[in-house]
């Protein structure tokens, strides 16, 4: 069977996202994290997750330093398309160690401002593999209900940490090479590399 890494995050989405495609591909978890801008509950959530999920192996990648890399350098209006390109692109260099081919997100369209049309061809245009999106024409109610059957909503639910450092009025709209030329400031691989080298693996 083919593998994909999937960005599992502490949210309702992720979770059932995983769950559509755990028939078609063997999926190994990314999960990248705040510590030491948040708790250990964060990891607590979504190592309870991964099992609920029977996900046999995870990576929790520290994501804090990048995540103020882009704060510090980088227009903080698109703070939230450029973290999530971060993200699939650290995901990507995790699919190169584990022989996977594909993605798998959470997203949804038009759920949240960074799952606009214009920012999922933004987020898309700028990471290589092919990015799968079980969930992207669902309604909220829909993955709410998929969540309740498949036990991952109690899990799921309460506030997400993911906007932390983000934008008041984040982009709705954005354009690929201006996205491509933000992600020149700051230093992609070294920090990707540096995330990577500190994440905890855990196989069950």
């Amino acid at each position: 069977m083919e593998r994909g890494i999937a960005l599992l995050s502490g949210g309702i989405d992720s979770p059932v996202a995983i769950h559509l495609m755990q028939n078609r591909l063997e999926i190994i978890a990314a999960h990248f994290h705040q510590l030491p801008l948040t708790d250990e509950k964060e990891l607590e959530k979504v190592k309870e997750l991964v099992k609920k999920l029977g996900i046999r192996k995870v990576y929790l990648v520290p994501f804090a330093l990048v995540l103020k890399e882009l704060v510090e350098k980088c227009p903080h209006k698109n703070y939230y398309i450029l973290s999530k390109i971060m993200m699939m692109k650290t995901a990507e260099m995790i699919a190169a160690q584990e022989d996977a081919t594909y993605l798998i997100t959470g997203e949804n369209l038009a759920q949240v401002s960074s799952q606009t049309l214009s920012n999922l061809t933004s987020i898309t245009k700028n990471v290589s593999l092919e990015i799968f999106r079980p969930v992207l024409t669902y309604d909220k109610q829909e993955i709410i209900d998929l969540a309740k059957k498949i036990g991952t909503y109690e899990i799921s639910k309460g506030p997400e940490i993911c906007c932390l450092l983000g934008p008041k009025s984040p982009a709705t709209r954005s354009d690929v090479e201006e996205i491509r030329k933000e992600l020149e400031n700051i230093e992609v691989v070294r920090l990707m590399n540096e995330s990577l080298e500190k994440a905890e693996v855990i196989n069950s």
